[in-house]
């Protein structure tokens, strides 16, 4: 098998091999592993900026648009979602085939002009289009990431690159909370916007000069072979029965973590009567900076235990919930501010923790060829139901029980959301019992 970077002619189809990518140990990544990490975090980075500043703009929005916060749920959720889950599987297949390189500069270029256009929406439906542009042009960048590193690090180091990778949407949040929220306190929602697109053009010009791509399965022993068709693929995932489970896990604490990440700034700003940019400091600090912190914990410990089976960091995420959850539905209701925070910091320290490792499994249950499709199966489900409803129900929810609670409906909303941890630790566990039958 081939252990070196595969070039590429002027269609993107690969022709035979280039320098500089040889496999040594195979415990240990290829050269240039961090230079490459580094890219593909910052392109993360802005691509969850770009994704998530909406949230803390939510409340210029409404009031110029005169919106409802089911109205707000489909900008943030549904609206971007559907594209970018629905793009992922066919952009996703050409990776399997073509320049993963190419697909996640375009991806770079396109999200970025949609989401500097957005700031020149002239209503509700305008933006409702821009934002759909910005989940087509996202739909590429995480399915190539994720095929690209598991072609730098061998199995049982993927878990922390992948948590690695998954702090671009820590620094993406304090980016877009904390920026986002300065620059429209400062100058309205509309410049925010444009001020968060513009450097995603200049990352696509870098990462045509440094992001280099390696060969396929440059770590397993399995013969390249043709990217099979995309139904194809999910049946291969579906007859595993860990790979259900492991997509239903990530899937539903997706559905949890957008529902809540997408509106607790707004929360802070009712509830608590925060500023956009102290709300948005406070959830980046919080969510941002110590998710970040907890990522990398969880993704090494993660690895840690997989030496042992990879049952063992599986059951490991399927405990996170019964720690997280209820201190979260307590800060919820806290009476002060102070005892809010307090009582979020555990949360957010595991707020992401799920993300590497389910994308990590993800790339390693399936087969070489399918990598970039599986993934982008796993983005499909996780985003279309966990991106594209979470925003929208808790939306629907806080408008239900406004005529209830008032201001104090968000919350309840809020606080019903979370309970859905404990369905996803349910299937990360059972994911761990598939995988131990199958070793014995």
């Amino acid at each position: 098998m081939n252990n070196q970077a595969s070039s590429t002619d002027a269609s993107g189809s690969f022709t035979g091999t280039a320098k500089g990518f040889v496999a040594g140990d195979a415990n240990q990544p290829l050269a240039g592993h961090r230079k490459t990490l580094t890219l593909l975090v910052l392109a993360y980075t802005l691509s969850m900026c770009d994704r998530m500043i909406l949230s803390i703009l939510f409340p210029d929005i409404k009031a110029e648009f005169g919106l409802s916060d089911t109205q707000l749920g489909l900008l943030g959720g549904l609206s971007f979602a559907l594209f970018y889950a629905t793009m992922g599987l066919p952009i996703a297949r050409l990776s399997d085939q073509f320049s993963r390189k190419r697909i996640i500069i375009v991806s770079l270029v396109i999200f970025s002009v949609m989401t500097a256009f957005s700031g020149l929406a002239a209503g509700f439906i305008s933006l409702l289009l821009l934002r759909i542009g910005v989940g087509i042009g996202e739909a590429g960048v995480n399915p190539a990431s994720h095929s690209i590193l598991a072609d730098y690090y061998p199995p049982k180091r993927r878990g922390f690159a992948m948590a690695t990778l998954m702090l671009g949407g820590s620094f993406g949040m304090i980016l877009g909370f904390v920026g986002g929220g300065v620059i429209a306190e400062i100058y309205g929602w509309r410049i925010a916007l444009v001020s968060v697109g513009v450097p995603g053009l200049l990352l696509a010009v870098f990462m045509a000069k440094l992001l280099n791509e390696p060969a396929r399965g440059t770590f397993e022993t399995q013969e390249p072979q043709p990217s099979p068709p995309i139904l194809a693929t999910a049946a291969v995932l579906w007859a595993n029965p860990a790979m259900r489970h492991m997509m239903a896990g990530g899937v539903i604490a997706g559905l949890m973590s957008y529902g809540l990440t997408q509106w607790l700034p707004t929360f802070f700003m009712r509830t608590h009567e925060l500023s956009q940019s102290e709300a948005g400091m406070m959830i980046a600090g919080v969510f941002g900076i110590t998710g970040a912190i907890g990522a990398l914990v969880v993704g090494r410990l993660f690895d840690r235990l997989s030496v042992r089976g990879f049952q063992y960091g599986l059951w490991m995420l399927a405990m996170v919930p019964f720690v997280s959850i209820p201190l979260f539905i307590m800060g919820l209701f806290a009476d002060n501010l102070t005892m809010a925070i307090a009582l979020f910091i555990i949360p957010g320290f595991f707020a992401n923790s799920f993300m590497g490792p389910s994308l990590a499994m993800v790339q390693t249950l399936s087969p070489v060829h399918m990598r970039a499709v599986s993934s982008a199966i796993m983005m499909l489900c996780l985003n279309l139901i966990g991106l594209g409803l979470g925003p929208l129900l808790v939306g629907v929810l806080s408008d239900m029980l406004s005529t209830v609670y008032g201001e104090g409906s968000l919350g309840v909303a809020l606080a019903c959301f979370g309970l859905f941890a404990f369905w996803g630790s349910l299937h990360f566990w059972l994911c761990g019992r598939a995988l131990a039958k199958q070793q014995a």
